[in-house]
């Protein structure tokens, strides 16, 4: 593996680095216009980061990045088919999947994510808070569908969504279904728009969600239903909504709604999604919940 590394090493890199020297030392003029260089490219990052650290773009910088350092491991360990690959897609593919591919861009968010930090579980306490915070979700969610009372709640996962956070109005609170159902209590000020949950907190109210523009979804439904298959669409984010004309709760997720769900059947949803996910309970209440979720779709 050591020869590999060497060979992969341009045969001429020391002697650039050793004229490089040189010529720092014949002019130290150039030494001084390699500081300010090195200066300006810093500040540059600086300054990019502070732009992105609390969007969504971040995630996709470190997917991006994940691609690069890969793409050099292969050069160097002369995995010539996986480096042609990876050397076309940063080519010509990262553009695209930035300007016009939703769903791969989704993709480099989620390898940018922490979600590989998670592959050894999480440990008893949190999946019980987990669950009661789902059930508090629940029984707000259906609190509000008695008396029909539109609502968006928005939980965020492992694609973080401190853009569309940044839309509404933050409150970083404990999540309570009190709290929830006054939230959407018609002609209050927060009641419009989505309250989004990140962290195990109610982080933001009134929200601004994209809304899903395709042909194939019904024209019947409002601008809820639309925003949560959007906000479902272009994160992993899942959006639970409760219908004003009807008291339906629905739930949206990689931009499909499932529609009209019962309590029972919201709780088993969620349960799948935010600790099964990742492998915080047994494989025996796994099994039983995927067979409850599958009769209720």
């Amino acid at each position: 593996m050591i020869s590999n590394f060497i060979n992969g090493i341009p045969t001429n890199f020391g002697n650039v680095i050793l004229n490089y020297t040189q010529q720092l030392y014949d002019n130290p003029f150039k030494f001084i216009t390699l500081i300010v260089d090195i200066v300006i490219v810093v500040l540059l990052f600086i300054k990019l980061f502070k732009i992105v650290k609390d969007s969504r773009a971040a995630q996709l910088l470190r997917g991006i990045a994940i691609i690069i350092v890969a793409m050099a491991l292969s050069s160097i360990l002369q995995l010539n088919i996986l480096n042609y690959i990876l050397t076309a897609f940063m080519t010509y593919g990262v553009v695209l999947v930035v300007l016009f591919q939703p769903e791969l861009r989704r993709s480099l968010e989620e390898l940018g994510s922490n979600k590989i930090t998670r592959l050894f579980g999480i440990d008893k306490d949190i999946e019980t808070k987990t669950k009661e915070e789902i059930y508090k979700i629940a029984i707000a969610a259906f609190e509000l569908s008695k008396t029909k009372t539109g609502a968006l709640i928005v939980i965020e996962r492992d694609i973080e969504i401190k853009d569309i956070i940044a839309t509404g109005v933050l409150m970083d609170a404990e999540i309570s279904p009190q709290l929830l159902v006054n939230i959407f209590v018609p002609k209050t000020p927060l009641h419009d728009g989505a309250v989004v949950i990140s962290g195990g907190r109610m982080k933001a109210a009134a929200c601004m969600l994209p809304l899903a523009g395709d042909k194939d979804i019904a024209r019947e439904l409002g601008t809820r239903h639309r925003a949560a298959i959007g906000i479902s669409k272009e994160s992993d984010a899942i959006a639970i909504v409760v219908s004003e004309e009807t008291g339906k709760v629905s739930i949206a997720k990689d931009g499909v709604l499932i529609a009209d769900v019962r309590e029972d059947a919201l709780k088993k949803i969620l349960i799948k999604n935010l600790i099964q996910k990742n492998n915080i309970i047994s494989k025996e209440e796994n099994k039983e919940t995927k067979e409850e979720v599958k009769k209720e779709e």
